[in-house]
């Protein structure tokens, strides 16, 4: 641990570098519990940062794209930022407006992923790690109760980067869809398009939306259409497709369901990314039912990234495994409501190999 930066209000950021026995390294700073990077070998034993981000905590402050964050308290959107919880109405802020129809996105204006969170590393025999702590208040963006959010952060020998969250709520009842938010491009160049590598999503369903980006509700086949990613499938070769699903979010901006996990399973496979060029692969595990993937739709060369990059259109895919979007508002979706006395789990395994 040492020292990253100091925000505006004066207070510290620390970065905590986590490294494994076979050359990876993941950097994490309390801003926003986020991954500034993460470095893993290729087929040639090249090492190369596979994420999208800053060099600075000042670049990290004007991040808009939600590079490496740690979102909440309800990651992903809730239609025009309102809904209703044991006889109260409640008004989100809304920060997102696709097709013109407004939502709460990745928690507001200032989400999980704005603010300070307080770090503590740890180490242990085949892994080290650093677990955040962040209470947000009642009120905080909108929702009610005041949570206590903690996430983990762990390096193995097994090359697995684990991503947990756990949260605890106090007062009232509160949504919770805390997620994570890296960008990934596995090639050993971030300008370059993600479109060329092969994804396999391991689900049957996906989750149509209207103009805005939200469910409308409905669980649909993926067989048959350009999200059908059963398969491993090059990410370019049915993006432009003339499908109203991929017209609406400019791309793949999608939430795929999952099986339901089996009950001696505490994670089970969502999705595997493959770079051909490089040999690298990033499977995701998790024990949520939904994974959304985000192709890049909206990178546009507009930022200064490290090393001074500005990251081209489609130059990186999300892979966010979640509860549904706009769970809140939808019944017949899993549950994302937190009661007093319960505890929200979320546990994701970023697994690499090369």
């Amino acid at each position: 641990m040492k020292t990253y930066g100091t925000l505006p209000d004066g207070n510290e950021v620390s970065i905590f570098i986590l490294r494994n026995k076979n050359g990876m390294v993941a950097k994490v700073i309390e801003y926003g519990a986020i991954l500034t990077s993460l470095e893993v070998p290729d087929k040639d034993g090249n090492v190369a940062d596979v994420t999208h981000g800053y060099d600075t905590l000042e670049g990290w402050i004007s991040n808009e794209s939600y590079f490496g964050a740690t979102a909440g308290r309800f990651g992903n959107r809730i239609a025009h930022g309102k809904f209703s919880l044991d006889d109260e109405d409640y008004s989100l802020v809304t920060n997102n407006d696709p097709g013109g129809l407004p939502s709460a996105l990745h928690g507001g204006i200032k989400g999980f992923d704005k603010v300070r969170w307080s770090g503590e590393s740890f180490q242990n025999a085949d892994s080290n790690g650093v677990t955040l702590t962040y209470v947000s208040p009642d009120g905080e963006e909108g929702y009610p109760g005041t949570l206590t959010a903690v996430v983990t952060y762990t390096l193995n020998d097994d090359n697995e980067l684990l991503w947990e969250a756990k949260a605890t709520v106090e007062g009232k009842a509160t949504p919770v869809n805390i997620i994570h938010h890296s960008y990934w491009n596995l090639s050993n160049d971030q300008d370059s398009s993600i479109n060329d590598h092969l994804l396999t999503l391991n689900a049957k369903s996906f989750l149509p939306t209207n103009a805005g980006l939200i469910p409308t509700g409905e669980i649909a086949p993926v067989a048959g259409t350009p999200l059908d990613f059963t398969k491993p499938t090059v990410i370019g070769e049915r993006v432009e497709a003339d499908d109203q699903n991929l017209k609406f979010a400019g791309g793949y901006d999608h939430c795929w369901v999952l099986d339901p996990l089996p009950a001696d399973q505490s994670v089970q496979s969502a999705a595997i990314l493959h770079d051909p060029k490089t040999g690298r692969t990033l499977e995701v595990l998790t024990d949520q039912p939904g994974i959304q993937f985000y192709g890049g739709n909206f990178l546009a060369n507009d930022v200064d990234g490290k090393d001074g990059k500005s990251y081209p259109h489609r130059s990186a895919g999300c892979l966010e495994s979640q509860r549904f979007p706009d769970s809140p508002n939808q019944e017949a979706f899993p549950s994302s409501i937190l009661r007093p006395g319960e505890t929200y789990s979320h546990r994701m395994v970023h697994r690499f190999s090369w």
